[in-house]
């Protein structure tokens, strides 16, 4: 068979869009029911392998996302509703606005969800990461008692 000129333009395209339909895909990228907005991103002073990222997360009633690691220092402060947070080894927390949550580099996120039936949930995160590295991984083992 023999590509026509716009055909193979229409998979190159295709080709080129893979990664980010892959994204749009992972459960961890952008779970049902939550939306995040990156505010900015920023070299640390004085450590060239880290980077600092901080970013808004708002849940929808129901939203929840999977298990994962940051494989970073997770701050995260409550902007507007309520979220539970539990990381391995932590009980669940219910916290409202204006309380904080923190993360450790080897932290597993378990819990991360709207605490309400019918009010959004909005984060302010921030962390201080690996540069270059990826700022959220799933994690598919089971919790640790």
């Amino acid at each position: 068979m023999q590509w026509t000129i716009p055909a193979r333009r229409i998979a190159a395209a295709l080709i080129a869009l893979a990664p980010m339909f892959a994204l749009a895909a992972d459960p961890v990228a952008r779970p049902p029911g939550i939306e995040g907005a990156e505010l900015m991103t920023r070299d640390v002073t004085g450590d060239p392998g880290k980077e600092a990222l901080m970013l808004t997360v708002t849940y929808q009633v129901g939203g929840a996302s999977l298990p994962h690691r940051h494989d970073a220092q997770v701050f995260v402060y409550v902007l507007e509703g309520e979220m539970t947070m539990q990381v391995d080894g932590s009980v669940p927390v219910t916290l409202h606005a204006g309380q904080t949550f923190y993360e450790g580099r080897d932290d597993i996120h378990r819990v991360s969800a709207n605490a309400s039936k019918t009010q959004p949930a909005k984060i302010l995160v921030f962390m201080i990461k690996d540069k270059g590295k990826p700022d959220t991984r799933r994690v598919t083992e089971p919790a640790k008692s």
